[in-house]
């Protein structure tokens, strides 16, 4: 479908160089900086009325005992700038559909059918180390505009401002050549396999739960005003390193 060898080279070796501090020693290392993650549309059904609970764990809402629908995915990743730096206090967000299809906005087909129990959204702040961390369910295909794959909703804040919209794409689904937004990419002419990740399942997880890898690399400047919301939630606490 996509080459992802060469990005995927890439997002491992800047990695790699934070995990080590190699890129704050060595000259010229990243004199080929990363590329930018690639915008993508922010679609109609961006919440138009946040949750009250909008924490990075989207499968409990408030209190509850009763998890959301759906197969329990991890999704993690490092927000960059194109040298290669983490980008803390950077407000991680995302938005999906339920296990039924159905987004969080009041104005979405099938609004009154949606699961009481999936958050829908959430959000996260990065640290020091530029990292983010969601519990979400695996996405599902969306029947309504666009046909589309399942994919998952990102925006990034930092100084008040939007600085990144984009969205995640489950990589090797049947409806990718249908799929109305991958098909504007296409025409663009933007490089954009960074796009596509693979769902792994997690080794020993007794309910089938899935992780995947998505990380962000930033521009300097806002991409539109908007002003961010973040806090560290529920599953940060307990479940973020440092």
């Amino acid at each position: 479908m996509h080459d992802f060898a060469m990005r995927s080279t890439r997002r491992d070796f800047a990695r790699a160089a934070i995990a080590t501090g190699a890129f704050f020693t060595v000259p010229g290392l990243f004199a080929e900086q990363l590329a930018l993650t690639p915008h993508a549309t922010e679609g109609p059904y961006y919440p138009d009325t946040l949750p009250l609970d909008s924490d990075n764990d989207l499968i409990l809402v408030n209190d509850s005992a009763t998890p959301a629908l759906g197969q329990v995915a991890h999704v993690s990743g490092t927000v960059l700038t194109p040298s290669g730096e983490p980008v803390r206090n950077a407000t991680v967000e995302i938005w999906q559909v339920d296990a039924n299809g159905i987004y969080l906005h009041s104005g979405a087909p099938g609004h009154e059918s949606r699961d009481a129990n999936f958050q829908g959204f959430g959000q996260f702040e990065t640290d020091s180390t530029g990292e983010y961390r969601f519990r979400t369910i695996q996405p599902v295909p969306y029947d309504g505009f666009m046909g589309r794959i399942p994919h998952i909703h990102y925006a990034v804040n930092r100084n008040g401002h939007r600085v990144l919209t984009t969205q995640l794409f489950v990589k090797g689904h049947e409806r990718d050549e249908q799929d109305g937004v991958v098909r504007q990419l296409v025409r663009s002419g933007r490089d954009f396999d960074s796009l596509y990740v693979d769902f792994e399942p997690i080794p020993g997880s007794k309910v089938g739960e899935v992780a995947a890898t998505f990380d962000l690399v930033i521009g300097e400047g806002p991409e539109q005003s908007r002003s961010p919301r973040g806090r560290r939630g529920r599953y940060g606490r307990l479940g973020r390193r440092g």
